[in-house]
């Protein structure tokens, strides 16, 4: 046996992909997970935040009202007046507002007890809103330019014509691949390692605090303040990937409305 065995008990299992897919009713790809379940919650919760900030809407507003007005002119003004522009913006600010909060309270999900699990860890929750973006940004494009005009707007004015399927092509990729798989990566990427790095410093600080004799006992305490270090830094990736996540749909939007697509 090496020193490092004599040390280090290597019975801890650390982390895995397996910490995400907690089926709660049936199996497999149609299972009810526990990540369903906190996307579920958050809806209810979203609501009774609405309903009980804003039932009683005051000139003089109480605390939970001007939190509430606070987010969604935060949204209205930075997010869809600024990306979209002053004279549409108006109409998409309902649906960037219903992003950003529900993408907020599930990512916060991540370090809120007794959830501590990120539903956008789960890529198929990032993966179904940024499908739900980019049919509203193609469609919203094709409406305001037409069909063919739409696609053709792809490629610049001016350019030497047989250049023209290249840009095109290259262009079309971006459009209907690259940029959505993006979007939805970089959410669910952020939120899947940023749990990762969670359960792994508190699962392997407990572990060296109940293991071992007196090294891995220490070694458990620092890990331990290194997971509140991280659960803070982690906590503030969530609120900024909620805002990347709505900021980017709505910069695809304004696009697909601009003169020159």
């Amino acid at each position: 046996m090496s020193i490092v065995a004599a040390v280090v008990p290597t019975d801890f299992t650390p982390p895995g992909t397996e910490d995400f897919w907690i089926p709660l009713i049936g199996e497999g790809a149609w299972a009810f997970t526990r990540a369903s379940l906190l996307a579920v919650i958050s809806v209810g919760l979203l609501w009774w935040w609405l309903h009980a900030t804003t039932k009683k809407r005051a000139l003089v507003p109480s605390k939970g009202q001007m939190t509430t007005e606070a987010v969604y002119t935060f949204v209205r003004n930075d997010i869809g007046r600024d990306l979209i522009g002053s004279k549409e913006f108006m109409r998409f600010v309902p649906f960037l507002f219903s992003l950003f909060v529900f993408i907020l309270i599930n990512n916060l999900f991540g370090v809120v007890p007794p959830f501590q699990n990120s539903t956008m860890g789960r890529i198929g929750f990032p993966a179904a809103l940024t499908i739900i973006v980019f049919v509203m940004y193609h469609w919203l494009g094709i409406k305001k330019h037409g069909f063919m005009g739409y696609w053709k707007s792809l490629v610049p004015s001016g350019l030497p014509k047989p250049m023209v399927p290249m840009i095109f092509f290259l262009e079309l990729i971006t459009d209907l691949f690259t940029r959505p798989v993006t979007l939805a990566l970089r959410l669910f990427g952020n939120m899947f390692a940023g749990h990762i790095m969670m359960l792994l410093f508190i699962g392997g600080g407990w572990y060296m605090l109940t293991n071992g004799g007196i090294v891995l006992p220490i070694a458990g305490g620092v890990t331990w303040i290194m997971a509140v270090v991280m659960t803070v830094f982690e906590l503030v990736v969530e609120v900024l990937q909620a805002y990347v996540f709505t900021l980017l749909a709505a910069l695809y939007i304004g696009g697909a409305l601009a003169d020159e697509h």
